[in-house]
């Protein structure tokens, strides 16, 4: 029954990643991955928030299979996040390559601590 939540979650997390990514892109116009940047770092903050949640004995790991493996695991990308960055370094935009890498990396762990942290502080 299990790999149902699973699915059910992706079957919400990966649409939902396709129409965000191109909402975010379309407002911006720079060769910045923003659509992915923005659906990596809000699935950062949603699981960070769901971790804590199912540590304070208030999400059952039913939940976390639904939300945090399914629909994360769908909304979240780090293949395209990999493919985007090393494509602006191949067509010379390797300051945004770098910039994409290391915003990434940096605001997901942030927004996983903030996520954490806030759920340690709702149900502590």
């Amino acid at each position: 029954m299990n790999w149902v939540l699973v699915i059910v979650g992706a079957m919400v997390g990966a649409p939902l990643r396709y129409l965000t990514d191109r909402a975010v892109q379309r407002r911006h116009d720079t060769v910045f991955p923003w659509g992915t940047f923005t659906v990596n770092v809000a699935g950062s903050l949603v699981l960070g928030l769901l971790t804590g949640a199912v540590a304070a004995g208030v999400a059952s790991p039913q939940v976390q299979l639904l939300i945090g493996t399914g629909l994360c695991g769908a909304l979240t990308t780090y293949s395209t996040f990999s493919y985007e960055t090393l494509k602006l370094a191949e067509t010379g935009a390797r300051l945004f390559a770098v910039a994409n890498a290391v915003a990434s990396v940096v605001a997901g762990l942030g927004a996983a601590l903030l996520g954490a942290s806030l759920a340690g502080a709702l149900w502590a």
